[in-house]
């Protein structure tokens, strides 16, 4: 069985928007580029990419990705581009980038049965509305934070409104480069509450 795994960029006020150069014009597009992760940091990313099965995208992020990704050559972006890649957009007709399959239809029942059907991590990057939904039912194995070290006062943030109280429990946690903190949360178990 699959693992839902939300990885994400993050100010301290929560903003995720633009984390790099996207054309979007958002005001602070590219903020993390002047903050470094440093070695440990790099390596993170690049572990975590290696080590997951597929992609998990919703469509602005995906068509963003699409746009960047395919000319990316190396370790990192050959298994970016190379993994499949499931596309969750009610309007995308076809997607181009490799291996890459829309989901049409129930996304809730559609995330379900891709979790049934694919073994290890399906990793999710961006796509704020896709992991809101996904996090307010529940259906989120594990959440990793990139928290760098910034205010950025406006933006898409990553928590939205949910529909009930949301325990999780900090799994891992450490400084890397230019202090930036990598958080690792779980759902906390239902005893918890």
């Amino acid at each position: 069985m699959g693992r839902i795994v939300v990885t994400e960029f993050v100010s301290v006020d929560g903003v995720m928007e633009a984390p790099g150069p996207d054309g979007s014009g958002f005001k602070h597009e590219g903020w993390t580029f002047n903050i470094s992760t440093g070695e440990e940091g790099n390596k993170f990313k690049l572990d975590e990419t290696l080590e997951s099965e597929a992609q998990l995208l919703g469509r602005v992020t995906y068509e963003a990705f699409a746009s960047a990704w395919p000319s990316v050559k190396g370790e990192f972006g050959d298994k970016f581009n190379n993994m499949p890649k499931y596309v969750v957009s009610s309007t995308l007709q076809k997607a181009e980038w490799n291996n890459s399959t829309v989901l049409k239809g129930d996304v809730l029942k559609e995330v379900s049965k891709l979790k049934q059907r694919l073994n290890g991590d399906i990793v999710v990057h961006g796509s704020a509305q896709l992991v809101q939904t996904l996090l307010a039912n529940d259906l989120v194995d594990e959440l990793r934070l990139m928290v760098y070290p910034v205010i950025l006062g406006t933006g898409k943030r990553l928590f939205g409104e949910t529909s009930d109280l949301k325990r999780l429990r900090l799994t891992s946690s450490k400084t890397v480069g230019d202090g930036v903190t990598i958080l690792i949360y779980q759902p906390a178990d239902e005893k918890a509450k």
